[in-house]
This record gives structure tokens, C-alpha cells and sequence, in this order.
């Protein structure tokens, strides 16, 4: 039986029907968090990974069950871990560390080297620890027996992170914080040596200025709004901006600062598109937030280093309206007072993701923002996150759209 081709990757919206999306199920390397390390992994807490694993399993299920085909990282990097190339590079990411030492790289190289692709896959992704290696070297023996010489990558659970599809093509992104630098590097190596992705065009890499997938929301065909806080720098929204408009994948990008806190470390973190025209917004910010517009100056497309028209600041809900050529950005009005307001952000109330046009996953814990979505016309898909949210994160975080249908 001939099967269907794969829908071809690309998205120019947030709400467009969800077709293909990728995923991360959390496995060894969430086990890898101890009270001791946890801050440094940049999780909340110690998860309870069985029930990561169930809420996870039921996010993915809930996708499936509405169409959506769930592609999972761990399974992608090992098939592009049977070719000799992304083996090399992804070992050589993996080592690539000063605190090892010559002798320890290479013992680390050799051990990595001798694995199976499956095997290799799981090591990259839960980490090599001091007694899971038989090295030789003082940095070897110098080490505690509970450091890693491979650290873990407890937070490849929020895929959204390390790359974001612009049109037809794929931002692999720079993340700011040490803990994840090697994600870029996975997620890189995926969409350069998959089969899947043979002919992906990459927009951005991970060598260039801090820029998160967090921080960017599609808000419509051709425009673009960015997130500048604590991960994504001024100088990774304008590179972004600059080879979008060399590539004429927008004519508008919207930068928005956002308060540099934990609470808020992405712009998802306080608004999600729930509809073409309309999003859920943390109301602690609805009536501040700002927008600088970004526009080329003779139109797109344009030279990679050419001047660009900077204008601003205004209201975000107007700037984006403008920019999206309607009336009004609608925001779902959600009637929290401010204590339920603060803690349903903390608990990702406002990181939803929409599976089309007035649906969209979201966090059953956030009783009252659902309520108020679903009494403004939006179908709300229920998932439990008690575990899952220990890493501050929710739906959107978890989910990287690598196909949506135009609206």
C-alpha cells in the first residue's frame, strides 16, 4: 500500500490547522534532576518522571486523536545517528567542553563512538556520568562521582525552544542559557541530515545572537512578533528580522520587550494566538506592553546588511493590528483578579496551543483562564501538567509546529 506523502513542512501562522508537530518525550534525563542541580537544569523542582511520561504520552494522544502527526525527537536523532557525519558532529558537540581535558574528550569520544545509534541517542540526551565512563586523566580523577561528563538535557522537553518554521523555512535557534546549548545542536543536526527535511532551508543558527523559539509568535502571514527579555537579546530579534526580510518570509517584525524574570522568560509565556484575530494575555501586562515595528526600508526582499526602518514604541495590541492589516487584536478577556491572574501565568495559563482556528491545548489546572476561553467561543483540549510544569513550560513550550495549513 503506497503511503501518503508527509505534509510539507512550513507554517505562517499560529492557528492555521496543526498537521505535523515535534515532540520530546521525557525519559532518563529528567531523572538526572537532584535538588543539588536542579536550579542549574533550570527546572522548578524534582519531577516525578512516571508521571511526566503519562502526561506527556496523553499530549501526544490528545494531538493524534485530532490529526496531528507527532514526530519525537529521540526517534529522529537516532536515525540520523546511522550516518557517519551527524555521528561525528553530534559527538564532537557533546565533548566539545573545557572542563574535560584532552585525555578525558577522549575517552569520552571513544566510549560515545563505540554505541549503537539508539544507545547514542539516549546518551546525548540523559548524559554521561563520572561512573557510567571508565576514563583515565586527572580530570577524570578529579571529578566527584556524581558530575556529568556529558551533562543532561532535561529541558529538550519544550522543543519549541531550539527552533521555530518561518514559511517553508526552519530558525534552528541560539539559546542563551549554558544547560542548553547542545539542543541547538540536536535539533540542527535533525533537520540537516533527515531524510525528512532533505531539502529545508535553515533561516538561523545557533552561532549567532540569542534568539528563542519561545520568543517568537507568527501573528500573522508575513508578520512576525519577537519576545526581547532574559533569552532572546535586541541583536537576535534584529538578525532574525534582517533574513526574514532578505528571504521575504515577512514584511513586519514586532519586537517586544518583556520583563527579564523567570515568570516571563519568553514572550509565550504571556500571550498565545488562540484565533486568527485574538490571544490569551497575561492582563497584568494587556494594557503595557509595547512594540518597536521593524520594517526593511525599501521593501523585501532585501540585502542581508541592509538599513532597516525602526519605529516605535506604541501599544502591542495596536502596532500588531496594524501590522496584521485588521481592525482590532482581540484579547480574550478573562476576568481574573490579580492573585489568580499571577499564579494561572506561573502555571502557563497563557501558553496555549492552538491545533486550528478556536482550538487549542491548554493546562486543565487553569480552571478559570479556560473557563473564560471557552465562554468566548474557543474549544479547549484539556491536559494534565503537574509534572510536566515543573519545568516552566506548557502546551505551546512542549509542541514545535513543523506543519500548519494557511488560514
Amino acid at each position: 500500500m503506497i503511503q501518503p506523502a508527509p505534509p510539507a513542512p512550513g507554517a505562517t501562522s499560529e492557528v492555521g490547522r496543526l498537521r505535523t508537530v515535534l515532540l520530546h518525550r521525557p525519559g532518563p534525563e529528567l531523572r538526572r534532576l537532584t535538588p543539588r542541580n536542579n536550579d542549574q537544569l533550570l527546572f522548578d523542582g524534582v519531577p516525578w518522571v512516571a508521571r511526566a511520561q503519562e502526561e506527556h504520552d496523553a499530549f501526544a494522544q490528545a494531538l493524534t486523536d485530532r490529526g496531528v502527526e507527532v514526530l519525537h525527537v529521540a526517534t529522529l536523532l537516532a536515525e540520523v545517528l546511522a550516518l557517519p557525519a551527524a555521528r561525528t558532529e553530534l559527538i564532537g558537540a557533546a565533548v566539545d567542553d573545557p572542563r574535560l581535558g584532552a585525555t578525558l574528550q577522549r575517552d569520552a569520544t571513544d566510549h560515545l563512538a563505540s554505541l549503537a545509534p539508539d544507545d547514542l541517542a539516549s546518551a546525548l540526551i540523559a548524559g554521561l556520568a563520572h561512573d557510567e565512563l571508565r576514563g583515565h586523566g586527572l580530570a577524570y580523577q578529579l571529578m566527584d562521582r556524581s558530575d556529568f561528563v556529558v551533562p543532561p538535557l532535561p529541558n529538550l522537553l519544550f522543543t519549541r525552544d531550539s527552533s521555530v518554521w518561518i514559511g517553508d523555512e526552519v530558525a534552528v535557534t541560539s539559546l542563551a542559557m549554558p544547560a542548553r546549548h547542545r539542543e541547538s545542536t540536536i535539533t540542527a543536526a535533525i533537520y540537516t541530515h533527515h531524510p525528512r527535511f532533505a531539502d529545508a532551508q535553515q533561516l538561523y543558527g545557533a552561532e549567532l545572537e540569542h534568539l528563542e523559539g519561545g520568543d517568537v509568535l507568527l501573528l500573522a502571514e508575513g508578520v512576525v512578533a519577537v519576545g526581547v527579555g532574559e533569552r532572546t537579546t535586541p541583536g537576535g530579534a534584529e538578525r532574525l528580522a534582517r533574513r526574514l526580510f532578505a528571504r521575504g518570509l515577512a514584511h513586519t517584525v514586532l519586537v517586544v520587550p518583556i520583563a527579564q524574570e523567570r515568570a516571563t522568560m519568553h514572550l509565550d509565556t504571556i500571550a498565545t494566538m488562540v484565533d486568527a484575530d485574538a490571544m490569551v494575555m497575561y492582563p497584568a501586562v494587556a494594557d503595557s506592553l509595547v512594540a518597536w515595528t521593524v520594517r526593511a526600508t525599501h521593501g523585501s526582499p532585501i540585502a542581508d546588511d541592509a538599513d532597516l526602518a525602526v519605529t516605535g514604541p506604541e501599544p502591542f495590541l495596536q502596532a500588531a493590528a496594524i501590522a496584521m492589516g485588521i481592525d482590532k487584536l482581540r484579547v480574550i478577556d478573562t476576568g481574573l483578579d490579580p492573585v489568580t491572574a499571577e499564579r494561572e501565568q506561573w502555571d502557563d495559563g497563557n501558553n496555549t496551543l492552538a491545533l486550528a482556528p478556536r482550538l487549542t491545548v491548554a493546562y486543565e489546572r487553569n480552571t478559570v483562564t479556560n473557563a473564560a476561553l471557552e465562554a468566548a467561543g474557543i474549544e479547549v483540549v484539556r491536559i494534565a501538567g503537574s509534572e510536566l510544569g515543573s519545568g516552566r513550560g506548557g502546551p505551546r513550550c512542549m509542541s514545535c509546529p513543523v506543519s500548519r495549513a494557511a488560514l
